[in-house]
């Protein structure tokens, strides 16, 4: 089968219908935009090609305008495709494109019409492919294999239409669009199929690869209050401790809601619920940057610091109390106040395990209740005595 510019085109179709019905069945699945958009580009380079197929009977304004304006769409969706999938905004002047598409009707069918259709048809292409190539930039964190793949394609592809239309300028040079005559026309067939398939892959690998992302990272969180659970404290905890020494003590802070159940049995679990959330957002709120906090189930939570003082840790405790004791009083009305009991422990010697830590705090934190509630117990185990403090 000789590549031909038919073959080419039809060739062309196939890979884009193939590319644009996986992006479709990869969107039921995942809701994602992105993948919509880029589905909808390709599905518009189907219809396109097989537009541009009917120039060679003759009929060529549908087979050549009406074609090279659809190419000119399906990039556009390719650069919205990205822009959602990289959170960004793209500046209204961006959707101005298909008025100097339409601006190529009012061109005499001349001898230069050939020329200046394909120069400004391949700058509506380069410059949102270029302009997605760029969104796709690392912004100070790394991208997947997929994405960094999706960039450099597109770059790649965002030049090969730039130097297409700037190569119009070169004397001699010959396009006929009517006939596909031309080797820059012949050279953008083969370029175009291979930048399909390409583009196609890296697209769902960036997506499949964020989706994992994002399942790893739900994965880790409570549902209910965002917070890391316990499984991804597990994870996080050794790092955290091993930087323990005695110039740099660590501190465990085990939380405990006073009186919750009856929040619960007087006002509903719903208040119960926002009660926690309420309390999640206050602890995120307070901790410092390089600790980990964490839901451990019900109304328990848990504080792990590094470089962590006595001062630190009653102050950190004591704001936390105040600001929690202040909320629930305007919030819920009970027999008995809703506040915190919070047992602490600074250490300066990596413990045996987490578990082995969080028990100690449970201990500590069995003090506090026991000495009246509403007070932060802590135990000093730098220096081998406990120290209490409320």
């Amino acid at each position: 089968m000789t590549l031909d510019p038919p073959t080419i085109l039809a060739l062309t179709v196939a890979l884009a219908a193939a590319a644009a019905l996986y992006l479709t069945v990869e969107w039921r699945s995942v809701r994602e935009p992105s993948l919509l958009l880029w589905s909808a580009g390709f599905a518009t380079i189907t219809v396109g090609s097989t537009l541009a197929l009917l120039r060679i009977n003759g009929s060529l304004v549908i087979g050549i305008w009406f074609a090279n304006g659809l190419l000119v769409t399906a990039h556009f969706l390719f650069l919205l495709g990205v822009a959602r999938f990289t959170q960004s905004r793209l500046s209204p002047a961006w959707f101005l494109m298909p008025l100097v598409w339409f601006g190529m009707l009012a061109l005499p069918a001349d001898q230069a019409w050939s020329k200046a259709m394909l120069a400004v048809q391949s700058l509506l292409v380069a410059l949102p492919t270029l302009r997605a190539s760029f969104l796709l930039r690392p912004h100070g964190r790394s991208l997947s294999v997929g994405a960094v793949q999706l960039r450099f394609v597109l770059l790649i592809h965002g030049l090969f239409y730039l130097a297409k239309a700037l190569s119009v300028v070169i004397p001699g040079t010959l396009i006929d669009l009517a006939a596909f005559k031309g080797e820059i026309i012949q050279v953008s067939l083969v370029e175009g199929a291979m930048a399909i398939m390409l583009i196609a892959l890296s697209m769902t690998g960036s997506e499949r690869y964020r989706r994992e992302q994002q399942i790893a990272r739900l994965a880790a969180r409570d549902p209910l209050t965002a917070l890391y659970n316990r499984r991804a404290l597990d994870l996080r905890a050794p790092r955290l401790l091993a930087q323990v020494t005695p110039a740099q003590p660590g501190a465990l802070l085990l939380i405990d809601i006073d009186n919750f159940k009856s929040v619960n049995d007087l006002h509903g679990h719903t208040a119960g619920d926002r009660l926690l959330i309420a309390l999640s957002e206050m602890i995120r709120g307070i901790v410092p940057r390089g600790a980990v906090a964490a839901r451990l189930g019900g109304d328990e939570f848990v504080i792990l610091l590094n470089q962590a003082s006595t001062e630190q840790i009653v102050e950190l405790g004591s704001a936390l109390r105040e600001q929690f004791q202040h909320l629930a009083a305007q919030s819920f009305s009970t027999p008995q106040p809703v506040t915190l009991s919070i047992g602490a422990n600074l250490f300066d010697q990596p413990p045996a395990s987490l578990t082995a830590l969080i028990e100690q705090g449970d201990s500590t934190l069995y003090e506090s209740k026991r000495a009246g509630r509403d007070r932060i117990r802590l135990v000093d185990r730098t220096v081998g005595r406990a120290n209490g403090a409320s």
